[in-house]
This record gives C-alpha cells, structure tokens and sequence, in this order.
C-alpha cells in the first residue's frame, strides 16, 4: 500500500494542512516551570514535523492564570512565553508541518495546589473519587475566563501559529458545561442544549474577534462521554453541528470519555486503532468541515481507509508519534517494519503525566531526548550480550551511532521476555515491537550471534572495547517446600510452548505474568484458579490493562484466591495461610503453574572487569523491573560510549 489517502493535502480555514497525519495535543511536561516552552519542547516537536507529520498540535495549554493544572504546563496567559512558543513553532514551520496549539483550562482537574486557587466548574461535581468538589464558577469569572482564552489565542497568533484548538472534551471545563451530566446550572449556561453550548460559543466569538479570522480555529470534542448521563453520541452529532453553523469552526477534533473511563481515552494494548471509528463516522456524517479522529492508531492501514471511505480527514496518531516521530515518512517509503509501534503499555507515556514527570516511552526512550542522538567520537568495537529488548536497544543504537557491534544470544531466538509477553490475549501488538527492534539492528549493521553463549573464552577472543551485559531475568523460585519435586511448570515455559497443561489448572501468583498467564490459559477453555499472596490480582498491572484482565475472569469463571501464602507444593494443588493464621488446601488440579516473580540473571560481569576496559550492566541483569527500565538504561549506555 502507498497510503495516497493519508499524503494528500487538507484546506482548514486559512489553513492548509500538506498531509492527514496529526500529532494530537498529548502532555509531556518538557515545557518550563513558569509556562514557557524549552529546548526540549522545541526538540521534540520538531523531531515529529521532521518525521513527517502535517499538523502539530502544541499540549493542551493553560489559557487562565488561576487554572494550572502541572508544574510543567505550558501557558499562555502571559506576554512573556511567546517567544518561547515562536522557538518551537519556527522549528516545526522549517520542517513544513502546519501548528496548532489546544487551548484548556482543566475545570475540575486543575491541581489546586500547583494553581494556588480554589478548582471550579460548572458545577460542584467532583471528577472522580479523590478530587476535590470544585466550586461554581460566578457569570463574572465565567467572563473573564472568556477574555483569558482571547487573549491566550492572541498571544498563539503572535508566535506563528496556525491554528487554534478549544479543549471541549475529557470533563475539563468547558466540558463540564456542555453535558448534562455536570452541567446543573439554572442561569443563562445551564438547561437547555443552547445555554449549555454558550461557553464554548462565547470563547469561540471571542478568539475569532482577537485574532481576525487569521488563524484556523478548532474544537476537540468527545464523541460521548461513555458515561450514564453524560453526552450520548446523538448529543455529540448536535454539538457538532451547532459549532460548525453556529460557531463557524474550521475543523473538529473527535476523541471520547472522561477520566472515569481512560481506557476509552488512551487504550491498552488490548484495543486496536480505530476503536471509536463508528462514532467518528456518525459526526462526519452531518458536518461538512473537516474532522479528525484519534483512538490507538499505530500503522497507517485503517487510517488511510477511514479517509478514503469519507469517514474522517485526517488521522491522530497520538501515543504512536511518541514511540516514533518518523511514522508518517516511513509509511510512504514504504519501511513499516522500521516503524517503531506504540504497544500501549501505559508505562512511561500516561503515568509520568499526571505525576508532573517528563514522559518516556519504552518503545523510544529517545522520546524528549532528541537533542542527545550524535554520532560517537571514536568508533568501538562493541560486544552485548543477551537478545532481549535492553540488548537489542544498545546494539542498535551504538552501531547507528558508529560503533562496530556484536549482539550475541544464547537461544535460538531474540526478543528475550518480552517476546513471550505478546502471547496472552490481547497482547499481539508486542510481537511487532520484538520484529522492529531486530529490523533495526540489521538495518544498522549489527552482527547477530544466535545459539551462542557468552563465555569467559568467547569474550576474551572477540577482544572488544566495549561490553554491554543485558542477559535478563530468570524466573523466581523460592524456598517453599515440594516447589522443586513435583512438576510445576514455570509460566514462561508454558507460554514457549516448551509444557502443557491438563485441563484443571492452578496457577500460582498473581501479578501481572500470573494473571495474564491465567487469561491464556482461561481463553483456551482450561478450568482455571489462581492464587495470590496479596490482596489483589494484578496489583502490578495498569488500571486500564486490568479492567479488561478482570472482565476475561468473570467472562471465564477463573476463581481467585487473595492474601494466601503458599506454604507447601504438591502434585496436585498447594497448602496456604491466609492473614488470619489459619491453613487450608487447595487440591484437585491436573497441572500447578508457577508466576511468582523473576530475579536478575547475570553470570558473566564479574569476569569480564579484568578482560574488558568498559563493561556495562542494564535491565533486568541489575534486578528484575520492568521493560521501560531495560530500554531507557540501554539508551543510556548507548549513547555514553
């Protein structure tokens, strides 16, 4: 496929857009504490508009001084930071993509410690459970805050934007204006359709009158808000209407939900691209004005169908621009395994945003480090050992930085651990993360050494300068009697298609690899049972990823048992305590299955130190963690030699 659709241009207003791919406002906390954008910031824009993407949208931005919701939000209720957002919006322009930047005030999400000043909405409906009530915003505050968003895209227009995009999604706060669900206001915002579209119409009246009809002016929707009472997609067909005949927008920006369901806002691995499609397609059908569309989007194929059916005009592809910002480049030159997919892990994207951290990516930690990338001084010879993820990072790296590298590898295989992750349901899309990164080391020219262990005798003959030990984890086995006599199979070894199973299974720990382990084993039909030392299965696993983990449960009737202790192993079952003191036994299955934790395997560094000048050790090697860990520390390594 050449993806023709997605590599035409698009008129928006004033506007015009050279391709369909768009970098969705996403928070990085790269920008500066006092509101202005960095050096980072510049970097990372620019790397995505370098890499082929025709709209950049700057985050979400903070247009009222009382409202700032992070400590690295950029801002722009001050004169003060336009410079800064004309560093990155030159950087993106010399690059030829087109600017946008969302203009929000985050309602009942703002942080009110970081703000200084009380949280409001439209009314006092706190957003989730742990937040607090906010207050009801006054008709006078409501208008400044109108005059704040002026004055915000004003500033964007003075920098170099192109376009403006007005946050009416998410249950921020002019969305708690247009649902019914948070919207019980009985004065000229409150009640019927026309008074709760007031907000936005009013913000949208006065940046137009600010800014002259001269830049483009969006608005980012939620195509429901999936929860009762909330917008329906009925509701959101109307909305979109009124802003495009009433308003006079140029374009709509469509996503979904509120923080009560963040799954439908940035979905697991489970979900795949194009899972609001439907709702998309129900608002383009009744407006004429362009519409853009986001939801899990990876690879380009669904997304060039959706505009060649008419059912969007431009694609976000919002998490898959931080796991690589060439997308758009490599999708027309046709290298696809060479694009590095988002896999969804909600590792170091969503979790480092809301803590005020600049985000990472397991996928790219070279995501808001783009400035770091430079070709070596001196070129090494370079020896890593291990093919999991960490090693396959610092061997593609060092060797696109200009080293000479040898990947050796024990097995017959790469990938390591994470290659037997993409097994359990859901989880395919790590498959082609596992292919991307060996693409790239033979792209990149490093030497694979397959069914090769590296010995004392093997290091000393291959002489390099530089050796880099990512040999990984093995699986937990703790002292526990009968664990070592009566044939429990270890849960990677099931997963490698080394064991099988009898049809009633129990398996033994419930983290993240146990209850995945479970759900596989579940979906094929086995009688399933796990046991958990803590309170809680899957405690280790993202909030987004273990709604579907428990829903696969129920679905499969796998029966649970939380706060145990295994105390004693046997053929058939095991014996536990529970907090309490007392001791039971759970007994009748045909195969018991091992998941209780990994430790770090690396039984080489101490020899190398008087063999090798440099010697590196990452990952899992130093103990076992997760795979955001491996791939940022192999950068690290990578670009240090």
């Amino acid at each position: 496929m050449n993806f023709e659709n997605m590599f035409k241009p698009i008129q928006i207003g004033p506007m015009n857009v050279p391709n369909r791919f768009v970098v969705p406002p996403m928070g990085n906390n790269f920008a500066n504490t006092d509101g202005s954008l960095s050096e980072k910031s510049k970097n990372y824009y620019a790397a995505r508009a370098k890499g082929g993407f025709g709209l950049i949208t700057i985050e979400s931005t903070v247009v009222y001084y009382k409202s700032k919701g992070g400590p690295r939000k950029p801002c722009l209720f001050d004169d003060s930071v336009i410079d800064s957002f004309k560093n990155v919006i030159d950087a993106c322009h010399a690059e030829g993509a087109k600017v946008s930047v969302q203009l929000q005030h985050a309602g009942p999400d703002v942080n009110q410690s970081i703000a200084g000043y009380p949280i409001v909405a439209a009314s006092p409906i706190p957003s989730k459970d742990g937040h607090p009530t906010p207050q009801i915003l006054t008709t006078e505050e409501i208008y400044d805050i109108i005059e704040a968003y002026g004055d915000a895209a004003l500033r964007a227009m003075k920098a170099g934007i192109d376009a403006v995009e007005l946050h009416c999604a998410h249950g921020y706060l002019v969305s708690t204006f247009i649902s019914p669900r948070t919207n019980k206001r009985v004065d000229e915002f409150g009640g019927c359709f026309e008074n709760r579209m007031r907000l936005p119409r009013l913000i949208i009246e006065n940046i137009r009158k600010k800014t002259e009809g001269k830049i483009a002016i969006l608005a980012r929707i939620n195509a429901q808000d999936d929860v009762l009472g909330g917008l329906t997609v009925q509701d959101s067909t109307a909305v979109a209407v009124y802003l495009e005949e009433v308003c006079k927008i140029d374009a709509l920006h469509v996503s979904r939900a509120t923080h009560l369901n963040d799954e439908c806002m940035w979905a697991p691995t489970t979900i795949h691209g194009g899972f609001s499609s439907d709702l998309v397609s129900s608002i383009k059908e009744v407006v004429n004005i362009p519409v853009i569309t986001v939801g899990r989007f990876t690879e380009p194929q669904y997304a060039d169908v959706m505009v060649k059916q008419g059912r969007a005009d431009l694609v976000a592809f919002g998490r898959q621009s931080l796991a690589d910002p060439e997308t758009p480049n490599k999708s027309r030159d046709g290298k696809l395994e060479l694009m590095t997919p988002c896999i969804a892990c909600l590792q170091g994207c969503v979790p480092n945003m809301f803590q005020g951290k600049p985000i990472t990516c397991l996928a790219n930690p070279l995501l808001g480090r783009e400035g770091e990338l430079t070709m070596a001084k001196e070129s090494k010879n370079v020896l890593v050992i291990g093919g999991g993820v960490g090693g396959m990072q610092a061997a593609w790296v060092s060797a696109l930085r200009g080293h000479k590298v040898t990947l050796v590898e024990k097995s017959y295989t790469l990938g390591g651990q994470m290659r037997l992750a993409a097994y359990p349901p859901g989880k395919g899309d790590i498959t082609n993360l596992v292919r991307n990164f060996i693409a790239r080391c033979n792209e990149y020219g490093v030497k694979v050494l397959l069914n090769t262990e590296a010995t004392e005798e093997l290091v000393k003959e291959m002489n390099p300068d530089v050796c880099i030990v990512a040999t990984g984890a093995t699986p937990l086995i703790l002292p526990i009697p009968g664990i070592n006599d009566v044939g429990v199979i270890n849960a990677i070894d099931l997963l490698d298609g080394k064991k099988a199973c009898g049809t009633k299974v129990l398996v033994v720990g419930g983290g993240m690899v146990g209850a995945e382990t479970a759900e596989f084993l579940a979906e094929q039909e086995h009688e399933v049972s796990i046991i958990e030392f803590k309170d809680k299965i899957a405690g280790d696993v993202a909030k987004e990823h273990r709604k579907y983990i428990m829903e696969a449960f129920d679905r499969h009737n796998v029966e649970s048992i939380t706060g145990a202790k295994v105390a004693e192993f046997y053929t058939d079952g095991v014996k536990y305590e529970l907090a309490d003191g007392s001791v039971h036994e759970v007994r009748g299955f045909d195969s018991v299955v091992l998941a209780m934790g990994s430790r770090n395997y690396d039984p080489i560094s101490e020899s190398l130190k008087d063999i090798v000048k440099e010697t590196y050790v990452i990952g899992d090697a130093v103990r076992a963690r997760r795979a955001l860990n491996a791939t940022a520390e192999a950068l690290d390594v990578a670009l240090s030699i």
